[in-house]
């Protein structure tokens, strides 16, 4: 990120805006419907400034990541933290990301319906991949936009739960977990799971299959495959058996 916006700034730009804009090319229910869904028109409004004020065509290609953002704190709740040791450099590394290059991969091998947690992150690390981690999950999950429709799709009938190894949680009482997106009932939600529970082949991770750098600046070649409402929800597909707080996209009534 560069210099912060100043707020006399960000006032003439929504006036340069507001006296440019072609009102009569506009009609009343265009307008309502983005004054009706606030967030979805932030976050498309984003994009559209970050593109230096362009038409974004089609799906976004290659993202920025806003470093040093995830708080577990702040985004889980009191108890959580960061196992700093468990994270991948490569991917924290990263300031942008080509959404063309994200692989999602299972790990598990033939023959096999699912594997433990820890047993996956061993083998991610074993082959190299390039483990995406925690602010790339924040930076998809707060512009959900971004995230490819490809992620939407099911596995075998089941729902995909798109997981980001290159952090490792633990919770209050020091179990470890991962942060994972998936699509459900028409909207994105997040969630953390424990990595001593079954993973299956609707359980990807995002990856990068390749890193370059080069001198002065990094540069890759891959990458990875993608609310406020609360409430509890019981996770409870393939092995898996846990209860964790989920997010959901849906308001809670």
């Amino acid at each position: 990120m560069g210099k912060a916006i100043a707020i006399g700034q960000s006032l003439n730009l929504l006036s340069v805006l507001a006296n440019n804009v072609d009102w009569d090319n506009l009609d009343s229910a265009t307008i309502q419907k983005i004054i009706n869904d606030p967030r979805q028109a932030g976050q498309q409004f984003t994009a559209f400034l970050r593109n230096g004020g362009k038409v974004i065509v089609g799906e976004p290609k290659v993202v920025a990541i806003n470093r040093n953002r995830f708080n577990p704190k702040k985004f889980i709740g009191d108890g959580w933290s960061i196992q700093s040791d468990e994270t991948d450099a490569r991917s924290i590394a990263l300031t942008e990301l080509d959404l063309t290059k994200v692989e999602l991969r299972t790990m598990l091998k033939d023959g096999e319906t699912y594997i433990k947690g820890e047993e996956k992150l061993k083998r991610l690390k074993a082959s190299g991949l390039v483990r995406l981690d925690a602010d790339i999950f924040l930076t998809l999950w707060e512009n959900q936009h971004l995230i490819p429709e490809s992620w939407k799709e099911k596995v075998n009938g089941n729902t995909r739960y798109i997981f980001f190894d290159g952090t490792v949680l633990r919770d209050s009482v020091g179990r470890r977990c991962v942060l994972y997106l998936y699509w459900h009932v028409g909207a994105w939600s997040w969630d953390v799971i424990w990595l001593d529970v079954g993973w299956d082949a609707s359980d990807p991770s995002a990856v990068l299959a390749t890193f370059f750098i080069s001198l002065p600046t990094l540069c890759w070649e891959s990458f990875v495959y993608p609310e406020y409402g609360r409430r509890i929800l019981r996770v409870d597909h393939s092995t898996r058996r846990a209860f964790y707080q989920s997010h959901s996209g849906v308001p809670r009534e």
